[in-house]
């Protein structure tokens, strides 16, 4: 039985989502330090989420952190450059083990320019998604039914897209690049937070 669970700042204890976990965020905007962190969405991938909704002013998370720092659990996120980030301002913790879909289709899909979490699901798993909600008031004291279900649907496929992006990097010879890639991504939060925001490396 699917069901989308939505908590308050924090997750209940003795929740268990496994060894691999899906994980977006939302916020009330995309400036990972101007803008507060208002929801953070799970999924162990068997088709229910765990939506933690989380309040202005900042209060301890120990459940949340305690998964999002466990060395042992993979966190799956669509381009975690920005979720890690606000994820890493907001707790002052960093995130452990992540696997980012959207890096991973960067390199096994140099065929396509579109790399939108829209786009690969409708690849992949021939599903239609709506991101109508995706610019809405997440800073609401309530959120609506419809936030609810969009937030959900960005966690629900992400671990049957790593799947099938995982067959593609094996198949051109580049997992291994990815996984260089994915282990960096904590670096490139610290220069985000510090304000390099252009690459480092162009010229």
């Amino acid at each position: 039985m699917t069901a989308n669970n939505l908590y308050q700042d924090d997750l209940p204890d003795n929740l268990d989502l496994t060894d691999q976990v899906a994980i977006d965020t939302e916020a009330m905007g995309l400036d990972n330090k101007r803008d507060r962190l208002c929801l953070i969405q799970l999924s162990s991938g068997n088709g229910s989420t765990h939506l933690v909704q989380i309040a202005k002013d900042k209060k301890p998370a120990p459940n949340l952190c305690k998964l999002l720092e466990d060395k042992n659990i993979l966190k799956i996120f669509h381009y975690a450059r920005f979720d890690v980030a606000i994820l890493q301002n907001h707790f002052n913790i960093k995130v452990q083990n992540t696997y980012c879909t959207k890096i991973a289709s960067k390199l096994a899909r140099t065929y396509s320019d579109s790399h939108g979490l829209k786009t690969l699901i409708s690849e992949f798993l021939k599903i239609d998604i709506s991101k109508k909600q995706q610019s809405s008031d997440w800073g609401a004291a309530t959120i609506s039914k419809e936030q609810i279900k969009y937030a959900a649907c960005d966690v629900l496929y992400l671990h049957r897209l790593k799947d099938h992006l995982n067959v593609m990097l094996l198949r051109e010879g580049r997992l291994s690049l990815a996984q260089k890639c994915f282990n960096f991504i904590n670096n490139r939060v610290e220069l985000d937070l510090e304000g390099f925001k252009d690459d480092i490396f162009s010229h």
